[in-house]
């Protein structure tokens, strides 16, 4: 058993609890709708339709991706009258993505550089 403090809140993770929680983690931010849903809410909190109409994205695909982000505690939810509000996880996420922000101009956006002169 490995203990993973932080991760596990003071329980015991095994390594394959670890890898396991890794790729859950992980495999949120793979997808491209999901990341499309995370910048927008870098911008503030949005209902359903705003998220919908910005992003232009289908209503099905959207409920499933906003259940994943919730469930992972990337975003939290607040209602307010008849809807309800999305809003990036302030206390972990919100500052997860400024180092992720950090972090890609420094290592990857140079990358992208030389794959646009690659293809002209």
């Amino acid at each position: 058993m490995i203990s993973r403090g932080i991760l596990g809140h003071g329980k015991h993770l095994t390594q394959s609890e670890l890898s396991a929680a890794y790729k859950i983690f992980f495999g949120t931010l793979v997808s491209a709708p999901r990341l499309k849903i995370i910048d927008l809410l870098r911008k503030g909190s949005h209902n359903v339709s705003e998220i919908q109409k910005k992003l232009n994205m289908d209503q099905t695909a959207l409920s499933h991706n906003l259940a994943r982000l919730k469930r992972c505690g990337f975003v939290s939810v607040t209602k307010r009258n008849k809807y309800r509000y999305y809003q990036l996880n302030d206390l972990t996420i919100r500052p997860l993505m400024r180092i992720i922000q950090k972090h890609m101009g420094r290592y990857c956006v140079h990358i992208l550089h030389k794959q646009k002169e690659v293809t002209l």
